[in-house]
């Protein structure tokens, strides 16, 4: 056995079905092995999207995503891909091929520092020196990807390693890293002042985040929400933790957030964080809003917990921990009823929104698709204006909303849709991207057709890269600068040349049945929408 046959291997040995990459000399080794064993090698076409993917795919199944690419351009494309998975903590195992070890240094063909480039976006990153090295590198980089609060991990490996003889082949049962040991059982003595907080309090509020769901918690939080009649918001990585139309959830809190989601916040007296970061789309001055407040925040990361805001208790665990632990203990009395009464007023209010008069309102678009979706569908969000009608418009049931929240990825959201199918294709799996965001992940209909993957796209086409335009019409007094896409390509002429159905919403009588002729249309598709140029995410 040669080094990337045990990677192969290694891969086995862990439980992996599916890897995402794109192969080169310095990593062929690998892909050749890949060949002997049953993991499917899906090809990308640019490396990014191996690791959104892989991403899509982890998001979905709860597994730790692979991405496998080569040395050089193939590995430094892959770091966006990275930066993306690290900054919205999903799960990921990068393998990269390098230059020989004799070479690392000299600046020879296809020669990239890896390791050093993607220091700031990884949990870890191994440089592999020894070929019997590897079983055990690989089972540390999967532990550590997917304990505590999840990440990628990079492991690079140099093409005279990948060659080398393994003379045994030894996979670790365990792993026992001294330095790194994830608590994952909140404190007791927290857990009880969290409960004493919540039988005093009169206006508590729930806020969920992307925590919620990396480890597979919604169940259990909702649950402890229904037990004491807690009103519930949530971030935009928290979205779908409550159905929409659940009576206890109040909306997405933040600037692009609901009046209901962000009132709750201002006026509540107990506000519990579950697996969110505090960061500034969600709340703008936390220090200032949670004067006079009892702040209880539960991570698995003790890094976040006080760096954005003053936390009155602390809860450092797995939110699904302890969440289970909470429903665990002696009940307290919550009293809720006029709290949830005054919420609901402001759930009520119309949106300050104005639709347009031409085309098609977004808006109403998003509800009208995620409302004619099945009821576990999956629907990724992409970046720009798209993502903001999307999160604040959808209305969720039993299914899952992915976007790339942290980093705010162009191009996210094909990918990590064909990686979400791949994982789940019993699942109804939709995509929703802007026609700027569509254009730095198109190629990828072709890894979708390869894969016979009925994901259904979505563009907003509106000639713009919307979120900028609308940016620099506030900012700029409409000083319009590098914004103006031309609506090209033709997304008719796209969808020919990759053999998919097209169709096409010109204005709102058309919508409600081209929308359903969508979902009903067997395999893949691709669905153009008409936006008003100068429309805008708020009035």
């Amino acid at each position: 056995m040669n080094g990337a046959q045990a990677i192969a291997k290694s891969l086995q040995m862990q439980g992996v079905k599916t890897v995402f990459g794109y192969p080169g000399v310095a990593i062929c080794p690998v892909f050749d092995s890949l060949l002997e064993t049953d993991i499917h090698s899906v090809l990308v076409r640019i490396e990014a999207n191996a690791a959104h993917m892989a991403s899509g795919f982890a998001r979905l199944n709860g597994e730790v995503g692979v991405a496998i690419c080569t040395s050089g351009p193939g590995a430094t494309n892959l770091i966006t891909g990275i930066a993306t998975a690290y900054a919205d903590s999903i799960p990921l195992v990068c393998i990269t091929g390098q230059v020989n070890s004799a070479l690392v240094g000299s600046d020879v063909f296809q020669e990239a520092d890896i390791t050093g480039a993607a220091e700031s976006f990884v949990k870890y990153s191994y440089l592999v020196r020894k070929a019997g090295d590897i079983p055990r590198i690989l089972r540390e980089a999967f532990y550590i990807a997917a304990s505590g609060r999840p990440g990628p991990v990079l492991v690079d490996v140099p093409m005279d390693v990948q060659l080398a003889e393994v003379k045994k082949f030894v996979w670790p049962e365990e792993v026992n890293l001294r330095t790194y040991k994830p608590t994952y059982k909140g404190n007791t003595a927290q857990l009880k002042k969290l409960m004493k907080a919540l039988a005093a309090s009169r206006r508590p509020i729930l806020c969920t985040g992307g925590g919620v769901h990396l480890c597979q918690g919604a169940g259990v939080v909702r649950a402890f929400a229904e037990k004491y009649n807690i009103p519930v918001i949530s971030t935009m990585m928290g979205i779908g933790t409550m159905p929409t139309q659940h009576p206890l959830y109040m909306g997405m809190l933040g600037n692009n957030g609901g009046m209901a989601a962000n009132r709750a916040v201002v006026d509540a007296d107990l506000v519990i964080m579950a697996g969110a970061r505090l960061a500034d789309r969600a709340l703008s001055n936390p220090t200032e809003l949670f004067k006079g407040k009892t702040l209880v925040h539960i991570d698995v990361d003790p890094a976040e917990i006080g760096k954005n805001a003053p936390v009155s208790i602390p809860i450092v665990g797995d939110v699904k921990a302890v969440f289970e632990e909470l429903l665990t203990m002696e009940p307290v009395e919550c009293t809720t009823e006029a709290w949830r009464q005054t919420l609901r007023v402001y759930r009520q209010k119309p949106s300050a929104r104005k639709a347009p008069e031409r085309l098609v309102d977004p808006a109403a678009f998003v509800r009208t698709l995620s409302l004619s979706m099945q009821e576990n569908a999956v629907y990724v969000a992409d970046v720009g204006q798209n993502q903001i009608w999307s999160c604040a418009n959808i209305v969720m049931r039993e299914g899952r909303l992915m976007t790339s929240g942290g980093m705010g990825t162009m191009g996210y959201a094909i990918p990590a849709a064909v990686g979400a199918q791949l994982a789940d294709p019993a699942r109804q799996v939709v995509a929703v991207c802007g026609d700027g965001s569509f254009q730095m992940s198109m190629m990828e209909l072709a890894t979708m057709k390869q894969e016979n993957c009925p994901v259904k796209i979505v563009v907003m086409n509106n000639g713009y890269l919307g979120m900028v335009r609308e940016y620099q019409q506030n900012a700029y007094d409409r000083r319009y600068a590098m914004v103006e896409l031309n609506h090209f390509p033709r997304l008719d002429k796209m969808a020919e040349a990759y053999d998919l159905p097209y169709i096409r919403i010109e204005n709102m009588q058309e919508m409600p049945d081209k929308v359903k002729q969508m979902l009903e249309t067997p395999g893949a598709v691709l669905l153009e929408c008409l936006i008003d140029p100068m429309d805008v995410v708020k009035n």
